[in-house]
């Protein structure tokens, strides 16, 4: 089933399913990012999941906020790999290097988005969660994955830079009280440094097709969990 139709409740379904699957199943094997997958993404620097739920920021554009947490198990921490904002990327294609794709918000369906409004903490640019349950935002949703290689490596730390503003997609440092006590500032910054680089760790990678497999005779990716 295409991911972008999936019900609240098979998303739910589909999440709960990844995070109790072993680990052996989810994390290894699997070599490159590819379209539809599912995955949490963790800032190296700072060890925090890329985070969103449906608490608006207070500040700024009152939209969904989008924040960093330690906790590991998070259902709110899910994002879909979709194509940008004029262009659907194929199901199973490896992601490359220098493309603009959406990362959609799992249980809310809303994107990752930036725009020219200031971070409520740091006074960077602030970084939400926009569009509606389809998945339709606008331009401020497109994202360039930024790596070295051809594709997405999973073992790579990558950036991404916000295609309309051209800022990277970062952590502040500074930390949230209520409603979100613990959990950290998400920004755009104008300058990449450590604290930009991101890395996958838990989630569903829909195998590539046949002519975009790029190791054709190993078991990078795995049939049985083509779960989207």
């Amino acid at each position: 089933m295409n991911v972008n139709i999936l019900s609240p409740y098979l998303s739910l379904l589909l999440v709960l399913t990844i995070d109790s699957l072993p680990k052996c199943l989810c994390q290894k094997h699997y070599q490159f990012v590819t379209c539809g997958s599912v995955l949490k993404l963790v800032n190296t620097n700072y060890n925090v999941r890329l985070h969103s739920h449906d608490v608006k920021y207070g500040s700024g554009s009152g939209q969904q906020s989008v924040t960093g947490t330690e906790t590991q198990e998070d259902i709110n921490s899910y994002w879909a790999v979709r194509g940008k904002t004029d262009k659907v990327c194929v199901r199973g294609e490896p992601v490359e290097c220098g493309a603009v794709i959406r990362l959609q918000h799992m249980q809310t369906k809303k994107n990752l988005h930036s725009h020219h409004f200031s971070s409520p903490l740091s006074g960077n640019q602030e970084v939400s969660a926009f569009g509606d349950k389809n998945g339709e935002g606008d331009t401020g949703d497109n994202w360039t994955v930024v790596c070295s290689g051809d594709h997405w490596d999973r073992a790579q730390d990558v950036r991404l830079k916000h295609v309309d503003t051209e800022m990277w997609l970062s952590v502040s440092g500074h930390t949230y009280g209520r409603p979100i006590n613990g959990q950290m500032e998400i920004v755009g910054s104008s300058y990449p440094d450590r604290a930009s680089y991101w890395k996958t760790q838990e989630g569903v990678y829909v195998k590539p097709n046949e002519k975009f497999d790029v190791s054709p005779k190993s078991d990078v990716y795995d049939d049985s969990h083509d779960e989207l």
